[in-house]
C-alpha cells in the first residue's frame, strides 16, 4: 500500500516479464513501501566490490534512512524498479529527478541521475540492460528526456551498460569519476541495439528448450498408453541424448524405473539438474508441478495439458495464471495444450511429441498452432521426401497449442541464425504481434526462405490476440511485403518448403519444359501463364523418349541462358525400351548436376515411383550402368555424362541436390512462381532504397497544428479548411471545391475558380458515385453550369441534400485513391489503387507499412492488377507515375512523423500523363495508439 505522500497511484502498467540474455526471465516491476525485507536481503547478498561500486565508498548495510528513501516513490520525481525472479529481487534500478543547478528537483525538470545494483550471482545475464530500457520508458512517459550518471572508471561493466545502450552519450571525467549524460529518446541505433539483444535473448530462450541436457515427462503412467507414457516412450524410442527422468507422484516408493527409464514420485527427487519437463498432468495439478519445476531450476515447460483457455473464461484466466506463475521462476512455456517439440540434431535427437516416430532428419524448421496440423504437416514432409535423409527433412518441430508463451516469434528468433535450418514453414492460426512478426519475418526472409499458411483472421478459442481493423487480405499483403511466402494450404506449404529446400532460387521468370507427354506438357505451359511466369514452348520427346533422351534434353535447356527454370513432365512409358523409374531419376539428376544453379521440378502421373526414385537417386552418384530395382541397363548411345559439381556449393547445396516431383502441374507451376516471387524479392531487399526528404515540408507546422486541433478533443475528423492546411504543411495540394447550395452559388464559384468546371454532389451515399449520375464534368460555361444543377436537383432532391460543389476541371487521367491508417496491431499502412469499381468492388488495393521508401512506392503502383491502366494499357497515354510515387511517399511521411495521424484518405486523385491533381482529402486525427516495437522488451501474457 502506498502512504498519503505518494503522489501517483501504483503504476501497475510498468509491470512487465522480460528475457534475459541467456534465455531465462525475470519480473520488471515498481518497488514499493511493502518491499522493504525484500530490498534489505537483497542488499546483504550483494558483495562488497559491488556495493562499493553503487555507492563510491564500503556501505556493508543498508540504514533505515536508505531502506525508507528506497522504497518509498511518488513514482514521478522518484521512481524506483526491481528485477525479481522467484518473487526474490536480483537487481534494482532508480532514477531521481534533478533541477537545473544539479540538485533535487523542486520544480519540473527533464533531466534525472539514474543509477544500477545488481546481484553478483545475476550478473552477466543482461539485467541492467533490460533495466535501462524499461526506465527510460518510465522517464519518457514522466517528461524525461536525459538521464545522468555517475561511475567509477573500473566499474567496466556499468559503464558498458550505458555505452552499448546506442543513445548518443556525453562522457566526462571528473574528481576520479565517470559522469554520463544521454538523451533517452529512442534513436535508429538504440532500437537496433534493442533488437538485436531482444533476438539474441528469445532465441537463447527457445534454445533452452529445444538442446536440453536432461527432461523430465511428468505425469507418465505405469502402464503404457496416456499422453505421458506416449510421450515418455517417444523420447527414449528416438534415442535422446540427454538424461531421461519419469515422474508420477503416485508411483508406489518401491517402483524405481518405467521402462528402463528412472521414475520419481517429483521432480524435486531427481538428483541433478534438470533443463526441461514435460507436463501432462490434469490442469488443477499443474500449478503444483509448475512449483516443484521452479524450485528445482528447471528452465523451461512443454505443457501439454488441455483445459485452459480452449476451453472458456474460466480456462483462459488459468492459462494467464499459468504463464504468470512460470515466469516467477524464470521459465518459458510451449503450450498448453501442445502437441510437442522435436530436435532432430544428432546431439539431441528430442521427440518430446506425441508424434509416434521421430520424421525423417533434415533442414525444415516446422511451426504449427494447431496439434492436427502438425501431424498432417510431419507425416506429408515424411511421405513426400522419399527415403533419403537430407534437406527434405525436418531440423525442429514445435507445436505452440494455445500459445500462451513461446510464440511463432520467438521460434523465428531461433531460426534466423540456426545453423542446421535452411527452410521455415509455419502454419499460423493467428498473430499475437503482427508489427514485430513482419519485423522478423523480413529479417528471417533475408537471410533464408520463410513460408507461411495464415489462418483466415478469426482466431481459436484458445488464442488471445490484439485486435486489427485490417482485413485479412491486406495482412496477407503486408506478410508479402516482408518476404513471407505466403500459401493458402498446407498442401502448398509443403509443395512450396520442399522445392526451396531442395532446389537452388530462379534467377527469373523464363521456364523450360519438357518430357514425354505433349497434353501434359501444355497443361504446364497455361500454368505458368496463370501464375506470371514466362514459359517457353513445351518441347515433346514423344512416349518413345529413354533416359537418355531426358538427360540430354534436360541438358540442353539448363545451357540455355534464356531458361531460368525447368519443369520436366512425365508420364510411365509402357513397352521394349522404356527407361524405368529408377533410370529415369538417375538421368535427370546427371543433367541437373551440370548446372547446379538453376531449379528442375518434375511433374509425374502417380502411376509409377518416380518421385521415389528421384529421393533415391541422392543417395549415390548417377552412374550409367547403374542398376535399381525394375531398372534396366542403358544402350550404349545412352551412356550419361558424370555429373560436374558446383565449384563453391552453399549449405544446402552441399547436402544431395533432390529433385522435388508434383502429382499435377498446377502444383509444380505455384510452388515454381512462390520461389521466382521470393528471389525477386531477395534481389530486391538487397537495396531497399530510401525514404527521400522534401525541403518544402513543414513537420514543426504541422505538429503545431495537430496540437492545437487534438486540444480540441480527444479525436475527430477534419475539416475542410484544416485538412487543405495540414496536407499543403507536407507539400499536398487539395484542388478547392467551392459549396454552391444555390444555381447563383454555383455560378459565382464557377467565374472565380475558371471554367471548364465540375459540379458535384457529395451527400455520404452520392459521393465518389460517378455511375450514379451525381457528377457533371467539363462544363464550358454558365448555361451549361445551371442547366447541370437543374438536373441535379430535379433527379436527387434538394441542394441541402445533395451538397453540392464546384470544382475546377483537372487534367484527364486515371482517378486513383491513395489511404494511409494507423492499425493498433499492425502499424501504419499506406495503400492505393485505382478508384471506383476496382477498389470497392474487386478490392485491388496493395498495401505497404510505412515508412514507405522510394523503392517501395514504386512497386506499391505496380503491384495492383490493374496497374497496366497507368502504364499505356492497349495503346493509351502512359500517366505520370514519378509524380503519384512522390505523392505516395509525401503520405507515408505525415503519418510516419506525426502518428496522431490516424487515418488520410485521398481520394480522387487524377493522375494525368504530366502531373496529378488531388479532387478530395479527409484526415482524422486522434491520441495514437501505443507502439510497443518502441519501447522496451516485454513478453505479453496473451
Amino acid at each position: 500500500m502506498q502512504t498519503s505522500s505518494d503522489r501517483h497511484e501504483y503504476p501497475a502498467h510498468w509491470e512487465a516479464d522480460v528475457v534475459l540474455r541467456d534465455g531465462g526471465t525475470a519480473r520488471i516491476r515498481p518497488i514499493t513501501v511493502d518491499d522493504a525485507e525484500r530490498l534489505v536481503s537483497f542488499y546483504e547478498q550483494v558483495s562488497d566490490e559491488s556495493k562499493y561500486y553503487r555507492f563510491f565508498a564500503p556501505y556493508p548495510r543498508l540504514s533505515a534512512k536508505d531502506v525508507h528513501r528506497f522504497t518509498h516513490h511518488d513514482f514521478v520525481d522518484r521512481v524506483g524498479l526491481a528485477a525479481t525472479i522467484g518473487g526474490e529481487f536480483i537487481a534494482t534500478v532508480r532514477y531521481d529527478r534533478v533541477g537545473a543547478d544539479g540538485m533535487p528537483a523542486s520544480a519540473p525538470s527533464d533531466e534525472a541521475e539514474v543509477a544500477f545494483l545488481v546481484q553478483d550471482a545475476h550478473q552477466g545475464r543482461g539485467v541492467a540492460s533490460a533495466l535501462l530500457e524499461h526506465i527510460a520508458a518510465v522517464a519518457r512517459e514522466r517528461g524525461i528526456r536525459r538521464f545522468t550518471a555517475e561511475v567509477l572508471p573500473a566499474n567496466v561493466k556499468m559503464i558498458k551498460v550505458f555505452t552499448d545502450a546506442g543513445y548518443t552519450q556525453k562522457r566526462s571525467f571528473e574528481d576520479g569519476v565517470v559522469r554520463l549524460e544521454f538523451d533517452i529518446e529512442p534513436t535508429d541505433r538504440s532500437l537496433a541495439v534493442q533488437h538485436a539483444r531482444e533476438q539474441r535473448a528469445e532465441a537463447r530462450s527457445v534454445r533452452r528448450l529445444l538442446m536440453p541436457g536432461s527432461v523430465a515427462v511428468v505425469g507418465t503412467g505405469r502402464t503404457p498408453g496416456g499422453v505421458g507414457r506416449s510421450i515418455l516412450d517417444n523420447i527414449r524410442d528416438a534415442g535422446f541424448t540427454g538424461s531421461l527422468h519419469a515422474v508420477n507422484k503416485a508411483l508406489p516408493e518401491d517402483v524405481k524405473e518405467l521402462d528402463g527409464v528412472p521414475a520419481f514420485r517429483s521432480v524435486q527427487d531427481i538428483d541433478g539438474p534438470v533443463d526441461l519437463a514435460v507436463v501432462a498432468v490434469p490442469a488443477e495439478q499443474v500449478p503444483e508441478v509448475v512449483t516443484e519445476c521452479g524450485e528445482h531450476g528447471v528452465q523451461g515447460l512443454v505443457v501439454v495439458s488441455a483445459g485452459y483457455a480452449e476451453s472458456g473464461p474460466e480456462g483462459r484466466e488459468r492459462q494467464r495464471e499459468l504463464v504468470r506463475h512460470a515466469r516467477t521462476y524464470g521459465m518459458r512455456i510451449i503450450g498448453p495444450n501442445a502437441f510437442g517439440i522435436i530436435n532432430n540434431s544428432p546431439d539431441v535427437r528430442l521427440n518430446a511429441s506425441l508424434a509416434p516416430e521421430l520424421p525423417r532428419p533434415g533442414r525444415i524448421g516446422l511451426f504449427a498452432q494447431s496439434g492436427a496440423i502438425g501431424i498432417a504437416l510431419l507425416s506429408r514432409l515424411q511421405r513426400r521426401g522419399g527415403g533419403v535423409t537430407g534437406v527434405t527433412g525436418v531440423s525442429t518441430f514445435v507445436s505452440s497449442g494455445n500459445r500462451a508463451d513461446v510464440s511463432g516469434n520467438d521460434v523465428l528468433q531461433y531460426w534466423y541464425d540456426d545453423p542446421d535450418t535452411d527452410v521455415v514453414l509455419m502454419y499460423l492460426e493467428s498473430i499475437g504481434n503482427p508489427r514485430k512478426f513482419t519485423r522478423l519475418a523480413r529479417r528471417t526472409a533475408a537471410a533464408k526462405p520463410l513460408v507461411v499458411v495464415q489462418g483466415s483472421g478469426s482466431a481459436p478459442q484458445g488464442h488471445a490476440v490484439r485486435a486489427t481493423r485490417l482485413p485479412h487480405a491486406t495482412v496477407s499483403a503486408l506478410l508479402r511485403q516482408a518476404g513471407v511466402i505466403r500459401v493458402d494450404t498446407i498442401t502448398e506449404l509443403v509443395d512450396a518448403g520442399l522445392l526451396l529446400a531442395r532446389q537452388p532460387l530462379p534467377t527469373g521468370p523464363r521456364v523450360a519444359i519438357l518430357g514425354n507427354s505433349e497434353s501434359l506438357g501444355l497443361l504446364t505451359y497455361d500454368a505458368c501463364l496463370s501464375e506470371g511466369l514466362r514459359p517457353l514452348r513445351p518441347l515433346d520427346l514423344t512416349t518413345e523418349a529413354s533416359a537418355g533422351d531426358f538427360h540430354a534434353a534436360l541438358s540442353r535447356a539448363l545451357a540455355d541462358d534464356s531458361c531460368d527454370a525447368v519443369v520436366v513432365t512425365a508420364i510411365p512409358a509402357i513397352g521394349e525400351g522404356s527407361p524405368g523409374d529408377a533410370e529415369l531419376a538417375k538421368a535427370l539428376r546427371s543433367a541437373a548436376e551440370q548446372v547446379p544453379g538453376k531449379p528442375v521440378l518434375v511433374v509425374h502421373v502417380e502411376l509409377g515411383g518416380l518421385a521415389e526414385a528421384l529421393s533415391a537417386a541422392a543417395g549415390t552418384a548417377p552412374k550409367p550402368d547403374a542398376r535399381a530395382s525394375g531398372a534396366r541397363r542403358l544402350r550404349p548411345s545412352q551412356q550419361l555424362p558424370p555429373p560436374v559439381q558446383s565449384q563453391e556449393p552453399t549449405a544446402s547445396e552441399a547436402a544431395p541436390r533432390l529433385i522435388p516431383a508434383y502429382p499435377a502441374a498446377e502444383r509444380a507451376v505455384r510452388a515454381l512462381a512462390e520461389a521466382v516471387h521470393y528471389a525477386q524479392w531477395r534481389r530486391e531487399a538487397a537495396e531497399p532504397g530510401k525514404v527521400p526528404e522534401y525541403e518544402d515540408i513543414d513537420e514543426k507546422g504541422a505538429a503545431r497544428l495537430i496540437d492545437g486541433m487534438l486540444a480540441r478533443g480527444q479525436g475527430l475528423t477534419l475539416g475542410t479548411e484544416e485538412t487543405h492546411e495540414l496536407l499543403g504543411r507536407y507539400g499536398i495540394a487539395v484542388r478547392k471545391a467551392v459549396p454552391a447550395f444555390t444555381p447563383d452559388d454555383a455560378a459565382r464559384a464557377a467565374a472565380d475558380v475558371g471554367y471548364p468546371v465540375a459540379l458535384k454532389a457529395t451527400a455520404p451515399h452520392l459521393r465518389h458515385r460517378a455511375d450514379l449520375g451525381g457528377v457533371r464534368l467539363d462544363l464550358a460555361d454558365e448555361e451549361q453550369l445551371r442547366r447541370a444543377y437543374t438536373e441535379l436537383t430535379e433527379l436527387f432532391g434538394k441542394p441541402e441534400e445533395l451538397r453540392p460543389v464546384v470544382q475546377q476541371m483537372a487534367p484527364r487521367g486515371v482517378d486513383t485513391v491513395v489511404r494511409a491508417v494507423i492499425d493498433p496491431a499492425a502499424g501504419a499502412v499506406l495503400s492505393f489503387g485505382l478508384a471506383g469499381a476496382a477498389s470497392q468492388l474487386l478490392g485491388d488495393m496493395a498495401h505497404r507499412l510505412v515508412p514507405v521508401t522510394d523503392r517501395e512506392a514504386g512497386s506499391l503502383v505496380r503491384s495492383i492488377r490493374t496497374a497496366p491502366l497507368l502504364f499505356g494499357w492497349r495503346g493509351s497515354t502512359p500517366v505520370d507515375t514519378p509524380a503519384l510515387e512522390e505523392l505516395l511517399l509525401r503520405v507515408s511521411r505525415l503519418v510516419d512523423d506525426h502518428p496522431e495521424v490516424v487515418a488520410v484518405t485521398l481520394e480522387p486523385v487524377v493522375v494525368a500523363p504530366h502531373g496529378l491533381t488531388v479532387l478530395g482529402a479527409s484526415v482524422r486525427l486522434a491520441p495514437p495508439p501505443a507502439r510497443d516495437d518502441l519501447g522496451p522488451r516485454t513478453l505479453p501474457v496473451y
